[in-house]
């Protein structure tokens, strides 16, 4: 299947599956990893009848600082969702915080929170998502907020929040199309404001050399570039990469597939800036698991990195971790190599309901460098007592081994204790960026209620 689609389902989920990494951010939009390369998507558990949910959150939310050099703040928050869920092909899910001061910030500031509604973009937080078509038809199109999202092999894109600036909120989206043996997937991290832009395309060889194979997708080689225009909520340095990737399903058993990749990318235009990379990759399924599992060896040379749009990207345009206060395009990254290990897992003990029915869901990442340094993010949900309480922590851990390493953790908590009521609180550390590109440390905490209709 293709890693994209998944973040479909996760954000269409019902509440009592749902999870927040931020106020405002569903932390369910994930993309597990580039997937296997011989199936092209997800099944839903139906996909013909019509669902609808509508949502009412009402809390309390506290804007905390930690460096003493700015206010703390109060709001109301209110977020109405509404979902309509049509099956396979077609989805949509609408609705944003709005936060009403109580108290703190700067005299004659506005009733609502003017950060969240500044630029064109942030009106992109009305759409969670939207879904037409699928990675099963010939073309798919998917609009909304993109967290934990790999582009197909993953090497330049790999588990990229667009959310992870506190204030600014933009859709992302993906155009997914079949022709023959050419699979093409395009996305933008804004599709408001046009700044993050890359396409990965994908040949499959055996249908190629020898026309339409039994299985599609085992034998692929594909090319993939991205462009980072270094505009949307701050300015910051352009930045274009471009990688070559080949990749062999060397084992299919049902239930599982076994593949080796290899790849090859640099930075046009700039000399030393290149890497590679080759790996092996195994995916598992059955009616209660799905596992996928990764392990990798890079190279890296200049101011390039696999992975290099990642989930810290979004701070690390401004300020990248353990730099003297200069943006991931002017790094240079110190020639080496390192080890990347990735880990997927979901499983529920009744029966994997489409893709979003979860008692476990286990994310995690880590790459650790051969000159001290390591980077590693996960995320774990859990579901417990029927489901009625949902647990979920994330963490982000980028150059620990060195200088200004980052650390950013979030939680959530939701009780449901009386029919379609239920208690939640969120709360977390969050990093802001200000006008000359420094980082402003925060926290937040939120609690409250909501009422919906799902049950």
């Amino acid at each position: 299947m293709r890693g994209s689609w998944v973040v479909v389902f996760w954000l269409l989920s019902w509440p009592g599956v749902g999870w927040a990494s931020s106020q405002e951010a569903p932390l369910e939009a994930s993309s597990d990893d580039a997937p296997p390369a011989v199936s092209r998507g997800p099944a839903l558990a139906s996909e013909h009848d019509w669902h609808y949910l509508t949502r009412l959150d009402v809390t309390t939310l506290a804007l905390l600082p930690r460096n003493g050099a700015a206010k703390s703040e109060g709001f109301l928050q209110v977020t109405p969702t509404l979902v309509v869920d049509g099956g396979a092909e077609f989805g949509v899910n609408l609705g944003a915080p709005v936060r009403l001061r109580l108290w703190g910030g700067s005299q004659g500031e506005r009733l609502i929170r003017k950060e969240d509604w500044d630029s064109l973009s942030d009106w992109g937080q009305l759409v969670r998502a939207f879904k037409w078509g699928s990675d099963e038809a010939p073309w798919g199109l998917w609009v909304g907020a993109l967290d934990s999202y790999s582009l197909l092999s993953a090497h330049l894109v790999r588990r990229y929040s667009n959310r992870s600036n506190p204030d600014y909120h933009p859709a992302g989206g993906f155009l997914t199309g079949t022709l023959g043996p050419l699979y093409v997937e395009a996305f933008a991290s804004d599709v408001l404001g046009a700044r993050l832009l890359g396409a990965e395309a994908e040949v499959d060889l055996e249908h190629v050399l020898f026309g339409r194979p039994r299985q599609a997708g085992r034998y692929t080689l594909a090319v993939s570039a991205v462009h980072d225009g270094g505009k949307g909520e701050g300015s910051s340095p352009q930045v274009t990469l471009a990688h070559l990737d080949g990749t062999a399903v060397v084992l299919v058993r049902p239930g599982f597939e076994l593949h080796l990749f290899a790849g090859w990318g640099g930075r046009p235009g700039m000399g030393g800036a290149w890497g590679a990379v080759a790996g092996v990759g195994a995916d598992a399924e059955t009616p209660r698991l799905n596992a996928r599992l990764r392990l990798e060896v890079r190279r890296q040379h200049g101011g390039f990195r696999q992975g290099f749009f990642g989930p810290d990207h979004e701070l690390a345009r401004f300020h990248a971790a353990g730099s003297s206060g200069v943006s991931s395009a002017e790094v240079l990254f110190p020639y080496g190599a390192s080890a990347y290990a990735e880990a997927n897992v979901g499983w529920d003990a009744e029966r994997l309901g489409g893709l979003v029915q979860r008692h476990l869901s286990l994310s995690w990442a880590a790459e650790v460098f051969t000159w001290g340094r390591v980077d590693a993010d996960g995320r774990l949900a859990l579901q417990l007592f029927d489901r009625s309480i949902e647990l979920a922590a994330s963490a982000l851990a980028v150059g620990l081994g060195q200088p200004g390493t980052r650390y950013l953790v979030s939680g959530e908590l939701r009780w449901r204790f009386a029919g379609n009521l239920y208690a939640l609180g969120q709360g977390g550390t969050q990093l802001f960026p200000e006008a000359d590109g420094a980082l402003r440390p925060g926290s937040y905490a939120s609690f409250g209620l909501g009422v919906d209709n799902a049950r």
